[in-house]
């Protein structure tokens, strides 16, 4: 076995398909010493029976390039046929060598020339079995991102918000333009995901960029690239998000932040699809599908000449504006429920409830930040309940932690509550020690909590 793979055992089911028995059982004692389960046959029909019948199974083939009733290459076909990403690798003699070229034109992962080492079988069988691995492992996180962003799975009642996802699953299926416009934290990148999961693009890259990130040099950097020696510091190519992103979609964050200089670039492109990177004259061609969104007012921004109004109408092909979550109070249960399912089980408190009078305290409050304040909220209650119930005193709405030296709750906040120290304590206890994002759940900066830990 060779010194650089891992000797730990691999889980997995193997097909060899040969005719010589002996080589056969070689094959079958060489893979059953790594942990596998081996399936064999001795002609290409029986092999794609057993394939069949194990088709959820195994996860690679050998078959030998001459069999009594078939070619390997034949056999090569039909797996693809029954499995296209199969790992498949074919076993050759000297007389089919010349096999085994068309075998890889046609698909195999691989192929063993006779006589071959033991440690040869067990290198491209790991190989073959982890890319299968790898493969089966994309395909589950590419299923759950399909389910996750569904458009069935809409959270809530409120006919702005129906109508906003009623639009963009219209849209999805198509590669039309889209401008989500609505306040911080309403949703618009989970919106602008399930557009593209739920699109012919969905096995293609989304790429996000912030827009408001970065000054304009860097972001015209970030989204087209540049040559090497193309400034001071460019000591290599670097590909931008427009290539990252070809096939897919490309989620333009902030869009109303971006610099002059930048949007009349980011109009050729929506115009032409077409781009140089920096420091270079070559013409590059993109597919890309492009999602933008803002919480600004671009019609205004357009008066003000901060925004260029051809660039707002080649983003405005399809516009979908998302409420604030003080417009949709009916929605608060909803939403409640999910974050509380949500972080139950991360929490390992599954049962946990709002009080009706915490819930009346949700749905009264102005939350300025929207649904990401929202769930900040309710993981933070989660942390605060001394039982499975949350009460108005552990929401904390309208208690301030950046007051550098007071803290202030209002008067649904009871004197039962913990002390800051106890509060900041098990935010980073619920964190695993991460200061910023204890800092976001308890609602604070992390200069805050940073002065209140010391």
């Amino acid at each position: 076995m060779s010194t650089t793979e891992s000797s730990t055992p691999l889980a997995a089911s193997v097909l060899v398909i040969d005719d010589e028995k002996k080589l056969a059982g070689l094959f079958a004692e060489i893979l059953e010493g790594e942990g596998l389960t081996v399936h064999m046959a001795h002609k290409g029909g029986d092999g794609l029976a057993k394939l069949d019948e194990y088709i959820d199974e195994i996860g690679m083939v050998f078959t030998d390039m001459k069999l009594p009733d078939m070619t390997g290459n034949d056999v090569l076909r039909e797996v693809k046929r029954r499995r296209q990403d199969l790992p498949v690798v074919v076993v050759t003699g000297f007389a089919t060598k010349d096999g085994a070229v068309e075998a890889m034109r046609l698909g195999a992962y691989d192929y063993l020339s006779k006589p071959f080492k033991i440690e040869e079988v067990t290198l491209v069988a790991r190989r073959a079995l982890e890319r299968s691995r790898l493969i089966d492992e994309n395909r589950y996180l590419q299923n759950e991102l399909l389910n996750r962003y569904k458009f069935e799975t809409v959270i809530g009642d409120n006919e702005k918000m129906q109508a906003a996802y009623v639009t963009a699953a219209k849209v999805a299926k198509s590669n039309a333009t889209v401008l989500i416009t609505g306040e911080s934290g309403t949703g618009k990148e989970v919106l602008a995901r399930a557009i593209h999961f739920q699109s012919t693009r969905a096995e293609k890259p989304f790429v996000k960029v912030n827009c408001a990130a970065l000054p304009e040099h860097l972001l015209e950097d970030e989204l087209f690239g540049h040559e090497k020696g193309a400034f001071t510091d460019a000591s290599s190519q670097r590909i931008g998000r427009f290539e990252w992103a070809h096939g897919g979609t490309l989620f333009l964050d902030e869009i109303g932040e971006v610099a002059p200089g930048v949007q009349v670039k980011l109009l050729r492109v929506l115009q032409e699809r077409e781009f140089e990177r920096i420091g270079s004259s070559k013409t590059i061609k993109v597919d890309v599908r492009i999602v933008a969104a803002t919480n600004r007012d671009l019609q205004r921004a357009i008066s003000d000449g901060t925004f260029r109004e051809d660039l707002f109408y080649r983003l405005n092909v399809v516009p979908i504006e998302l409420p604030p979550l003080r417009e949709r109070p009916s929605d608060m249960p909803f939403l409640v429920n999910h974050f509380l399912k949500k972080y139950g089980d991360e929490t390992g408190r599954p049962d946990m409830k709002v009080t009706p009078e915490a819930m009346e305290a949700l749905k009264h409050h102005n939350w300025k930040g929207n649904i990401r304040e929202l769930e900040n909220s309710i993981e933070r209650a989660m942390i605060l309940a001394e039982r499975d119930e949350i009460e108005p005193r552990h929401l904390l709405i309208g208690a301030s932690l950046n007051s550098g030296n007071s803290y202030m709750p209002n008067a649904a906040v009871s004197n039962a509550l913990p002390t800051i120290a106890e509060l900041i304590t098990k935010a980073l206890e619920r964190t695993g020690g991460d200061e910023k994002a204890a800092a976001t759940m308890i609602g604070c900066d992390v200069k805050n909590l940073r002065a209140w830990k010391e």
